[in-house]
């Protein structure tokens, strides 16, 4: 750990750089208001940051900027990730999203995802809730002729998936009715995700007396399960405030982030992110994708249910505004899950 001058000096540093994309050399710290220290003091304690790997010195200047460890030291131990006043009159936009009770929810995630692009010049993710850990609560079977019916599916995040299939031949109704109550007592309380196993059992031990009707109602079902789990949504916006970041001047490189994002990889290393609990800060090449070897991406998940949850990530540079993003995201997040509620 880092003495509690160091801590200051790191974290004006970061700030600093952050604020005006320039190195920074002791000169500028030393005029500093909360660094009461004399200009020798300061230098000494940059030639500590910089052998210790927090800071680093670029090739066209004599000033230091933080290198990816410094800036993993400055998330981890000297960011507040408590709300600060200058961040809640952005938090008041997405109140309002809130209390449009005629927008649509669609609408209004999309929305939310906008103000949040715009608000932070940075791109935007959302990852809409996955629905494999949803729990079957109740599948009901409407006849519409004597050769169609409605299978319907409802999970208890309240999900409704339907799917008309059709009859075996010469089948009796009420049969099909009697077979859709065994189907529901045989599924209820089951994920999502185990009912083709759990079917597959079921037909062995507990619907014998209906296996004749087996494919039937397997295919169907298994047409619901496939609607039921294709159900998430991939939402990006603000894609070109990478071309504002001075870090992404080059062409080639943004290129090569750009195809990054449009062939879906982004979506990997967010959910790969979310594996561990709460909100998830990747610096760098913790990304493990090249192309975003001068990125940040900082994930938080949003929850609806015991079973049910999506994410919402910020991508940038690097040189991010770590101290207002972290809570503003994590606000953000749990304006996405009462959206979804």
């Amino acid at each position: 750990m880092l003495t509690d001058r160091q801590n200051l000096v790191l974290k004006t540093i970061v700030e600093e750089f952050v604020a005006t994309a320039l190195p920074v050399g002791s000169r500028v710290l030393s005029k500093k208001d909360n660094l009461k220290f004399s200009a020798a003091t300061i230098r000494n304690e940059m030639a500590d940051l910089e052998e210790f790997g927090f800071i680093e010195k670029t090739h066209t200047s004599s000033g230091r900027i933080p290198s990816h460890k410094g800036y993993r030291y400055y998330v981890d131990f000297l960011v507040d990730k408590k709300i600060e006043d200058d961040v809640i009159p952005e938090t008041l936009q997405f109140n309002a999203l809130m209390t449009q009770k005629q927008i649509a929810r669609d609408t209004a995630v999309k929305e939310a995802m906008k103000i949040l692009a715009s608000l932070t010049n940075y791109t935007s993710i959302l990852l809409g809730p996955s629905r494999e850990n949803n729990v079957v609560q109740k599948i009901q079977f409407v006849p519409l002729s004597e050769t169609q019916a409605v299978l319907i599916l409802i999970t208890d995040g309240g999900h409704v998936e339907n799917v008309t299939t059709t009859l075996p031949e010469g089948v009796d109704v009420a049969l099909m009715e009697n077979i859709i109550k065994a189907l529901d007592k045989l599924l209820a309380g089951v994920r999502v995700v185990d009912v083709e196993s759990k079917l597959a059992e079921g037909f062995e031990y507990q619907l014998y007396e209906y296996v004749s009707y087996k494919e039937e109602i397997l295919y169907a079902m298994l047409k619901l399960l496939a609607q039921s789990l294709d159900g998430s949504t991939y939402m990006l916006s603000g894609k070109s405030n990478i071309l504002k970041q001075p870090e992404f001047s080059n062409l080639d490189e943004v290129s090569t982030l750009y195809e990054m994002i449009e062939e879906d990889q982004i979506i990997k290393v967010i959910d790969d992110a979310t594996q561990e609990t709460g909100l998830t800060v990747r610096i760098g090449t913790e990304n493990e994708i090249q192309a975003m070897d001068n990125c940040t991406l900082i994930t938080v998940p949003y929850h609806i249910n015991d079973h049910e949850q999506g994410k919402i990530a910020l991508l940038g540079p690097t040189r991010m505004e770590y101290q207002k993003i972290i809570p503003l995201l994590e606000y953000v997040a749990k304006i996405m899950g009462d959206l979804y509620k």
